[in-house]
């Protein structure tokens, strides 16, 4: 079967329609990211510029050329704009439609009209344009670790690539604009196969870009703790998990803390919970900034945070402390212009057993918080991971550190 240019646009209108409506639809579903509306338009745009192309011989030029390609840059403008929006910035009119109007003036320029070169390099760089200004735009937000970004990238830089080969593939395969010249052409032939892959490819990668933020962001909102933006309970209890693993095959000293805002409650009757909720805001950036990018920490709950530290000495893990209890009793002196001066009791545990269980750091550090708050709030203490071991072997006879099996095979035998 002989796949002609005619029957190439036909299918190219069908697709772009269907992939565009797709896209909308899509878009209705979940209206929180618009930049799928831009590229839905995007492809609607681009059937009507088939459309209006393949009317080339039976209606003016004007129509079938200079508008026809007016409106397929516009469209490759809709999709630039939709990679501005998905990464939150803002859409730049004069841009938007820059390429079109450029295009419309230089078309009633006596040179470029009588030029099937100079017409052909013009509008191929507006195209390479724009389609490189999007793979540059999903380029620039690659700090978002969303794996279909690089496929988009690669694609849309390839066809913009692609397209600036029209000019030299013209000039090699020159022809007269009669219509059954134009349809009959090599690489027009050519173009339009590879411009109705590109765009069920691109389509199906841009569903996936949103697809999978959507789905990161519902990752994120599970493991989060909205008010505070640090990881919550679940989060923290299943990286510290991972964590002690890790030790266990490379030994590290580590060290537990859990931290406890001293009478929060007071601080809520008296300020109201706005004034609460901000100050549990301030104590996290507070102690965030005190923490390594390798430390793990965590709001458990209420007033209540965690942190694990790896490869760290007594002496630093008591200095970290130290500066976040000082650091929080400045900042929370005085929050939202009320004195607020709320404090933080800290109980630290230091290990350098790599079998100690995370549960087990756990209740150490929590008896060393009980400590603080018992010696007067707003203090750090210490506790020790051999002492919790002793009081367990005194209390069980055995080592909490033995292999579930040989303690089952104890049992057993008694």
């Amino acid at each position: 079967m002989k796949l002609d240019v005619n029957t190439l646009f036909l299918i190219t209108i069908y697709v772009e329609v269907i992939l565009g409506l797709l896209l909308l639809f899509v878009w209705v579903q979940n209206t929180t990211i618009t930049a799928v509306a831009w590229w839905g338009f995007a492809h609607l745009l681009r059937a009507i510029s088939v459309v209006l192309f393949g009317l080339y011989g039976s209606v003016p030029d004007v129509v079938s050329i200079d508008i026809s390609n007016a409106v397929l840059f516009t469209a490759f403008a809709f999709t630039w704009t939709g990679a501005r929006m998905f990464d939150h910035l803002r859409p730049q009119p004069i841009l938007l439609f820059g390429g079109a109007a450029l295009w419309l003036v230089a078309c009633r320029m006596p040179l470029v009209a009588e030029s099937f070169n100079v017409r052909v390099l013009i509008s191929s760089g507006i195209i390479t344009a724009y389609t490189w200004a999007t793979a540059y735009e999903f380029w620039r937000g690659r700090s978002e670790p969303l794996v279909s970004r690089w496929p988009a990238i690669f694609m849309l830089f390839a066809h913009g690539a692609l397209y600036l080969l029209r000019t030299p593939f013209g000039a090699m395969l020159p022809w007269s604009p009669t219509r059954n010249d134009v349809f009959e052409s090599v690489w027009l032939t050519v173009l339009s196969f590879e411009a109705l892959l590109f765009t069920i490819a691109i389509a199906f990668i841009l569903l996936a870009m949103a697809k999978e933020r959507t789905e990161q962001r519902h990752k994120t909102a599970a493991l989060i703790d909205p008010l505070t933006g640090i990881p919550n309970r679940r989060a923290f209890l299943e990286d510290a998990e991972a964590q002690l693993k890790r030790q266990a095959l490379k030994p590290r000293p580590l060290a537990v803390m859990l931290l406890d805002l001293d009478n929060f409650k007071s601080v809520n009757d008296r300020f109201g919970h706005a004034t609460g909720d901000r100050v549990l805001q301030v104590f996290a950036e507070i102690s965030s900034r005190a923490m390594r990018r390798t430390d793990l920490f965590g709001r458990l709950g209420g007033e209540e945070f965690a942190a694990l530290l790896c490869d760290v000495t007594r002496e630093r893990a008591v200095a970290i402390a130290e500066e976040i209890r000082a650091g929080f009793a400045t900042a929370s002196s005085e929050v939202d212009g009320r004195p607020v001066v709320a404090t933080v009791s800290i109980g630290i545990v230091v290990s350098h057993d790599a079998g100690v269980d995370l549960a087990a750091l756990l209740a150490q550090a929590d008896h060393a918080l009980y400590r603080a708050k018992d010696n007067g709030r707003n203090r750090i203490e210490i506790g020790s991971i051999e002492l919790l071991l002793e009081r367990v072997k005194r209390i069980t006879g055995e080592s909490p550190l033995a292999p579930l099996g040989a303690k089952a095979a104890t049992k057993s035998a008694a």
